[in-house]
């Protein structure tokens, strides 16, 4: 299986110059090929690969020649990456789905980022080789093993940083299995609840983060009056205290989002390292529960899909298979000792955080109940 791995880059003052002129590069070739592409399709002309593009780009090259101070092989990359997006539009409008033209990349409202070729980059212990750029640091020693061939190599640039992320190719790591199954229940009093009775607590009502939020949005505050006292007509100016601001709003803004990750990598990583044979959660609406306008922001903050997506690659990983009950299985309404399911008027509201049933009088936590429920799907 391939392993991604992405690692902070510490550039100089120059280097971080050039990057920005390579993804600036990259960026104008992109939006070239969707331009040409684009203008073809109109005139009804055929379609060019990415293979047949090179002659294009040797000919614009030659009137604008501040792009060969740019890494040919991130040149190439762009455009087929163009190229690609085109072939996805293509395969929609054949299947009848309504579906507009890729999307011009903008300046200001685009990740800066570029991909240099695999052939190209040479990664050392703490140091990583880019073409046109140099020798160039990393935050972390002996973190990307050393091989010879890296997979989609990618540099992108967060506002804050730089990062430079591969794929490396590693052998499956099967590990024996234990015959157990856990369900694990997502939910907003609590980030999951396991079958096995362990509690993942929610990290955005604990001091810390209330703290980090509170101070995020007096910032946001103050940043708002400054651009209305700078304010002239319908034109907002961006001084230096307002840029100032904005930096410290990114940074907090970057802190928060990574002690959510974090916390997220730790659950899902404990999960797959009791080694059971089955994960069992919940297909969530995830879509549908944010129309709810009083639980829309602290379901947005627990991030279900990204655990979802962080459980598929690490059980894959391990060789655990993980299910996904059905969107509409009562696991909250149902006795995971006798099997009765609530119905009707007798349904458990989201208020009602204990289950009791009806039937044989089984009483716990209704987290808890929903989890063993699902262990049992």
């Amino acid at each position: 299986m391939i392993k991604s791995y992405k690692v902070r880059l510490e550039p100089n003052k120059q280097q971080e110059k050039q990057m920005f002129f390579q993804a600036g590069c990259a960026r104008y070739v992109y939006n070239w090929t969707i331009a040409f592409q684009k203008e073809r399709y109109e005139k009804g002309e055929k379609f060019i690969s990415a293979m047949g593009m090179s002659k294009y780009l040797t000919a614009h090259k030659k009137e604008n020649v501040w792009l060969k101070d740019c890494d040919a092989m991130t040149l190439i990359i762009a455009y087929t990456d163009a190229c690609t997006a085109f072939k996805n539009f293509f395969r929609e409008v054949k299947k009848g789905n309504a579906k507009s033209y890729p999307r011009f990349k903008s300046r200001n409202r685009t990740t800066p980022a570029f991909a240099p070729h695999y052939q190209t980059i040479k990664i050392s212990e703490n140091t990583v080789k880019l073409p046109k750029i140099g020798i160039v640091k990393l935050s972390r020693k002996n973190y990307i093993p050393i091989v010879k061939k890296y997979s989609n190599p990618r540099v992108t640039y967060d506002g804050l940083h730089w990062y430079i992320s591969v794929g490396v190719e590693q052998e499956d790591y099967k590990p024996e299995l234990n015959p157990t199954v856990l369900g694990v229940d997502l939910g907003i009093k609590d980030l999951a609840i396991v079958s096995d009775g362990t509690v993942y607590k929610n990290i955005n009502k604990t001091a810390e983060m209330k703290k980090l939020e509170k101070r995020l949005k007096r910032l946001q505050r103050q940043v708002s009056k400054k651009y209305d006292m700078n304010k002239d007509g319908k034109v907002y100016h961006k001084t230096n205290n307002i840029i100032k601001l904005e930096k410290q709003i990114l940074k907090l803004q970057h802190r928060i989002r990574d002690i959510r990750n974090n916390y997220r990598h730790t659950m899902t990583h404990q999960l797959v390292e009791k080694k059971p044979q089955k994960i069992v959660i919940e297909d969530l609406n995830v879509k549908g529960m944010m129309k709810n306008k009083h639980l829309s922001d602290a379901i947005g903050k627990q991030g279900f899909y990204e655990i979802q997506r962080q459980l598929q690659y690490k059980t894959q990983e391990y060789g655990i298979e993980l299910v996904m009950a059905d969107r509409w299985y009562p696991s909250s309404q149902t006795c995971s000792k006798c099997g009765h399911t609530r119905t009707g008027k007798d349904r458990l509201k989201l208020k009602d955080r204990t289950f009791t049933c009806p039937e044989c009088g089984h009483t716990m936590d209704r987290d808890l109940n929903a989890a063993i429920n699902l262990s049992q799907y």
